[in-house]
């Protein structure tokens, strides 16, 4: 199952400069997650200073 980012983005960049795939993107007021991209590493969610990355 892919990552999504929940509304608690902050918007720091942080998980898209973590992203191995480059499957994180700056979106409308918070980073998205292209799921069929995302490879489920959960790279994202350890650096995230919120948790907003949240596996679905």
């Amino acid at each position: 199952m892919a990552y999504k980012i929940s509304d608690d983005c902050i918007s720091c960049g942080a998980c898209a400069d973590q992203c191995p795939v480059n499957a994180i993107s700056e979106g409308d007021g918070k980073y998205v997650i292209d799921a069929d991209t995302c490879i489920d590493c959960g790279s994202c969610a350890g650096v995230c200073p919120v948790g907003a990355p949240q596996a679905e």
